[in-house]
């Protein structure tokens, strides 16, 4: 509380108070309450009280500011004497008043709201430590009968309080039925069946006819609640080292969902929980709305989640709203890609190109972060010494992103020169694409007995890795494994990779291995097609590999080798390879001679 202390020489009585010459006109001080020094008193400021305090009468306002003078004894949510002050000046003004209360009873704020609700001023960040609340209390009245609300909840569970007790004001003005709500420490909703997920209660609550029948010890509950939160945490984190998270859908989209999901298990994060937003439009601020706030913040408290993974792009303002509500690292869908192709990336090309694609993206995020950080605009408020830390920030970012693009375009030439000779050369070039876990390294293995690291999981083969293979007729030809592809991968990633990716333009013969057991085959065949128009490769010969034969019906996989006119073989199996190379080398047919031919300078006719 913001007090001022005034000195007087002389003091005026009358009225219900004492009136000081030199006080402002209205200023009295009621000396049934409090007694001073002859010559100093202590004034309350009318700005500690959030909520609109214009209109209000000076003993409305004298009132107010009289709550900060109660004490409550840390066991106690509240005393009968809080409850009767409470209730008088709501009954009067028509309004809800509540107050924050800390842990040894002071009274830390006073809240005026309307006849239906008190909004909660910004309270800064969180205290820290594994399980800790915010070390305050909610405390305040309602007018019209009705119990604790949702927004009474969801301002329990976002700005962590302690607990929220309501105070029911009667007819006469007397302070009636109370009831509280405190956060409970189970396993939570991310865990629950469908079945059971609305019978788990993730608030414990607590009613009584009046504050005095109230048997409620507030120290001691809370002192637990810390202590259970604070055991469950490090229960999780002496079983996994890994980091936790909660992943939010968002996309109406299951399968876009289910891919989110692998690719968190891809980036070795593990999953603490999974929460679905079911809203028309993504909320604009927060990307999710306040019920969902809440529920993500109990979900990531009981699961000891540090980070919130989207299965979405988030706005730069967006991330930093949630954050700011939640505590916790939001991470949007191109992060979780470029954090994967990260760790994948093994080759001096590799790194570089996901660097730059990383910069890229936290680039724009860097410049919004704080404006106010910036002096670079002039004007009143923006004179300084000079560059800021934002501004230092960003100007290293563009020096770094100007010095990998010289690097990778040098890099390009040399790839340039290393294709040259191998078009001179006349051997024929194919190139394995497709949607990524599509099985494209195992087909490699098998076609050139290799082992190139395969498993079942997205973007296990991030730089691109040649190998020679042996026609019957044809002779030798290199055959190449890519990048996976990815429904809406970054552009930032694409453009980054781009001077690998040219590298399909000048094969002979594109390999598009499918997932024959996907239900989502049609989708990612799109997808795949989508990404290599862009690339201006869609005229480079493709073959059609249906993958994964061995977990398709006989009917269903003839039927997709006729849709597609493709092959069907099962790279984990080794079957069907004879068929695929007699069928690549009848597409590549006589390329192998023009090339040698192209290589003499002897142009076909």
């Amino acid at each position: 509380m913001v007090t001022r202390l005034w000195h007087c020489s002389a003091i005026r009585l009358g009225g219900r108070g004492v009136s000081f010459g030199i006080l402002p006109a209205g200023r009295t001080l009621d000396l049934a309450l409090d007694f001073w020094p002859f010559g100093y008193f202590w004034e309350s400021d009318i700005s500690n009280i959030d909520g609109e305090t214009r209109g209000l009468k000076s003993s409305q306002r004298r009132a107010l500011e009289r709550t900060f003078r109660r004490k409550v004894p840390p066991e106690a949510v509240a005393t009968p004497e809080l409850a009767r002050h409470l209730a008088g000046i709501s009954h009067d003004l028509g309004r809800q008043v509540g107050v924050l209360l800390d842990r040894r009873g002071s009274v830390s704020r006073v809240l005026l709201g309307d006849v239906r609700q008190i909004e909660i001023p910004d309270l800064g960040r969180i205290r820290a430590g594994t399980g800790r609340f915010r070390g305050l209390r909610l405390v305040h009245t309602h007018l019209r009968g009705e119990g604790l609300t949702t927004d009474d909840l969801n301002d329990l569970a976002l700005l962590r309080l302690d607990l929220v007790a309501m105070i029911q004001v009667e007819a006469d003005g007397e302070p009636g039925r109370i009831e509280l709500a405190h956060l409970a420490p189970t396993e939570g909703l991310a865990t629950a069946s469908p079945e059971t997920e609305a019978e788990v209660d993730p608030f414990v609550r607590v009613e009584a006819p009046n504050i005095f029948q109230l048997d409620f010890a507030f120290d001691e509950t809370v002192e637990a609640l810390e202590a259970e939160y604070a055991r469950l945490v490090r229960g999780r984190a002496g079983r996994a080292e890994r980091e936790r998270a909660l992943v939010v859908a968002v996309s109406p989209d299951d399968h876009h969902f289910e891919e989110t999901l692998e690719l968190v298990r891809s980036a070795g994060v593990e999953i603490a929980g999974t929460i679905r937003q079911r809203r028309a439009r993504v909320h604009p601020r927060t990307v999710v709305g306040r019920g969902k706030l809440s529920e993500i913040i109990l979900e990531g408290m009981r699961q000891g989640a540090s980070v919130a993974i989207f299965d979405i792009d988030l706005k730069p303002a967006q991330a930093r709203a949630f954050e700011d509500a939640t505590g916790l690292k939001s991470i949007d869908r191109t992060q979780l890609i470029l954090d994967v192709f990260a760790q994948r990336a093994t080759s001096g090309d590799g790194k570089l190109q996901v660097e730059l694609a990383q910069l890229k993206y936290a680039l724009p995020r860097l410049s919004e972060k704080d404006e106010r950080l910036s002096r670079m605009g002039g004007g009143i408020g923006a004179r300084g010494p000079g560059e800021t830390v934002l501004e230092v920030g960003r100007r290293r970012i563009r020096d770094r992103i100007r010095k990998l693009e010289q690097r990778i375009d040098h890099l390009s030439r040399q790839r340039d020169t290393r294709r040259s000779r191998r078009r001179s050369s006349g051997i024929p070039v194919l190139s394995i694409i497709g949607y990524t876990n599509a099985g494209k390294s195992t087909l490699l293995n098998a076609l050139t007995d290799s082992d190139v690291e395969a498993e079942d999981k997205l973007f296990m083969t991030l730089d691109p890795t040649s190998r020679r293979l042996r026609f019957p007729r044809e002779g030798e030809v290199v055959i190449t494994d890519t990048v996976g592809f990815l429904s809406d991968l970054p552009k930032d990633l694409v453009t980054a990779f781009r001077a690998t990716l040219e590298e399909l333009a000048d094969a002979d013969l594109l390999l598009h291995v499918v997932d024959a057991a996907d239900e989502r085959l049609e989708d990612k065949l799109s997808a795949v097609n989508a990404i290599l128009e862009d690339l201006d490769v869609e005229s480079v010969p493709c073959l059609i590999v249906l993958n994964k034969q061995d977990l398709v019906s006989a009917e269903k996989i003839d039927a997709l080798v006729k849709r597609h006119d493709g092959v069907a073989v099962s790279a984990s199996a080794k079957t069907g390879l004879r068929t695929l190379i007699r069928r690549a080398e009848s597409m590549l047919g006589g390329r192998k001679g023009e090339l040698a031919r192209q290589a003499l300078g002897d142009s076909p006719r």
